[in-house]
């Protein structure tokens, strides 16, 4: 569902100072068309190129052309770049309303899944989270939980992620609020991947870049998994571990339907 733009840059500037502390800024084009492809509640939405935006929409995002247009209000560029932390390449911005954690725990909890979760165990990199959100949403997972104390609705993590986070279910927990479902740990001592099928219902585990698995989420693993790996070759990138790790369950039978 999406809101009208304010009628005047004026009013609508105006309107961004009053929601911005509790929004969930859509930095550029990209981020905003997959929010509203998503149904995300798109509050206001500003561009310093319309004719540039719409454009783009033609050429890429055809299907929420019309709403787009409906939704962004053009502003001098000095306006836009004095609104966004850093402006984008497009000179697209706009506030949506955060999705409600009780929606999403009730995503996150519900069995039999179709898809699995993803856990990033005590991330450290915002780029990092927002990538491995955009290969969640693309492979149709669940959902993607991070522990520890890295937010994954930071404004670089929504970057990173292209606004995907509208596609699949985006939260906080501890290891102890972790939802139901077998723990299939990545750990470089684990099976190898490719002698097990993960099942849709799997809750897949990723330590994080610099120190691996916590200890309190190890002791929670059902399952240690390891990635195949050319020897002396000491990791691989975070998103990198996720997207083969979704691929392998993915060409095991277990993607859904509409992928």
């Amino acid at each position: 569902m999406t809101a009208p733009a304010s009628e005047t840059p004026a009013g609508l500037v105006s309107a961004w100072h009053r929601l911005a502390g509790a929004a969930v800024l859509l930095d550029g084009f990209h981020a905003l068309k997959h929010a509203v492809r998503f149904g995300a509640e798109v509050r206001v939405a500003l561009t310093a190129d319309r004719a540039g935006a719409l454009a783009l929409a033609e050429e890429l995002a055809e299907d929420v052309r019309d709403t787009l247009a409906e939704l962004l209000t053009e502003v001098p560029r000095e306006t836009y770049a004095a609104l966004v932390p850093r402006p984008h390449p497009t000179a697209v911005a706009a506030l949506a309303v955060r999705p409600s954690r009780a929606g999403n725990l009730g995503k996150l909890a519900r069995t039999p899944r179709t898809a699995p979760v993803v856990v990033l165990d005590n991330p450290r990199n915002l780029g990092n989270a927002g990538a491995v959100i955009r290969l969640a949403a693309g492979f149709g997972a669940t959902g993607v939980v991070t522990t520890g104390t890295l937010d994954p609705w930071h404004p670089t993590v929504v970057r990173g992620g292209a606004g995907l986070h509208f596609a699949t279910a985006v939260e906080r927990l501890t290891v102890d609020e972790l939802p139901p479902g077998p723990v299939f740990a990545l750990d470089p001592e684990g099976a190898d991947i490719r002698s097990l099928k993960l099942p849709d219902d799997a809750l897949l585990a990723f330590g994080s870049e610099r120190s691996g698995l916590s200890a309190e989420l190890r002791a929670r693993a059902d399952h240690l998994v390891a990635l195949p790996m050319r020897p002396q070759v000491s990791s691989y990138n975070l998103a990198t571990s996720v997207a083969m790790t979704l691929y392998h369950w993915s060409a095991t039978g277990g993607a859904p339907h509409a992928l």
